[in-house]
């Protein structure tokens, strides 16, 4: 099969880390910890997670005109991400996620989204646009385009930003996968383009308004028509189709940071999908390069490469 395309609408972040042996309580300082940053944002780290596998990938976001905005920047690029479509918004500030994660690699995360918060709906429409021409000009050069677009989207930049780049991808006749993270509401109008979701299982089930993530994932294909796939960390993933549940085990490891382990999935499961990979199969390779993200520190670090 051959690689396809990944468009990735979503936020940039500068990760910024502390490891400490456990998690601390509310009003409870716990020293002695280390400090790292890294490059982070869900929509940053699942297009990392994407090209690594071999997807051409695009990333349509926002930045601040400051050092962490040209520092992240630099990095995706280095990772073969096309950064073309990420804005440098001036006068406000690059997004920033505070990490703390523990000694068996469960994490706390708090995040000033920045420049996230401010991306415009109206530029994200301009970006696909141009995508979809870029496409055409291609086909009528007659040179095909190996592969399909996927378009993956997520929920920390702003609903209508969702809202505007699911209806341009659904125009363009793209498949759209939304990371519903963090979890809110789905508006009607997005839920009736039939998005395959991909939330965690506290995702679904606050989405859903259900307890168990099973019923939940029923709930959530009933209402969108399309398939679920909810992850459920060390143990996996529950795919939810036509009225079908199969559980997708994890393989096990020995975590060291779990943080960025979501977005190893969704960029796995948009590249092999792009890639004409069926969904199952495509599932069981995401759950397979979450896992083994999970193995070194930091959101990306671990994402295996192709």
């Amino acid at each position: 099969m051959s690689p396809g395309r990944v468009i990735v609408v979503g936020s940039v972040n500068a990760d910024l880390v502390v490891r400490v042996e456990s998690l601390p309580a509310p009003g409870e300082t716990v020293t002695g910890g280390e400090f790292a940053r890294h490059g982070g944002g869900k929509g940053a780290n699942q297009a990392v997670a994407a090209a690594r596998l071999g997807a051409r990938v695009a990333l349509i976001g926002a930045v601040g005109d400051d050092d962490l905005g040209e520092e992240a920047l630099a990095e995706l690029a280095r990772e073969g991400v096309d950064v073309a479509g990420v804005l440098r918004l001036e006068g406000v500030a690059t997004g920033v996620a505070a990490i703390v994660v523990d000694a068996a690699g469960e994490n706390q995360i708090a995040v000033a989204s920045g420049a996230n918060a401010a991306l415009p709906a109206a530029a994200v429409e301009r970006a696909l646009a141009s995508s979809v021409d870029s496409v055409r000009l291609r086909r009528t050069n007659s040179t095909l385009e190996a592969g399909r677009t996927i378009v993956l989207l997520g929920h920390e930049v702003p609903d209508d930003v969702v809202l505007a780049a699911a209806r341009a991808a659904s125009r363009a006749g793209w498949p759209i996968v939304l990371n519903p993270a963090p979890a809110r509401a789905l508006p009607d109008d997005l839920v009736a383009l039939a998005p395959l979701l991909t939330p965690n299982a506290s995702e679904a089930c606050a989405i859903a308004g259900e307890r168990d993530p099973e019923a939940a994932a029923g709930a959530l294909a009933a209402r969108t028509g399309a398939p679920v796939v909810v992850t459920l960390g060390a143990r996996g993933a529950l795919l939810v189709d036509g009225g079908d549940a199969r559980a997708i085990p994890a393989p096990a490891v020995e975590p060291v940071d779990t943080t960025g382990a979501g977005d190893a999935f969704n960029g796995a499961l948009a590249a092999e999908l792009a890639e004409g990979r069926p969904l199952e199969e495509a599932a069981r390779f995401a759950v397979a390069a979450a896992s083994e993200s999970t193995r070194a520190p930091g959101a990306r670090a671990g994402m295996p490469r192709r």
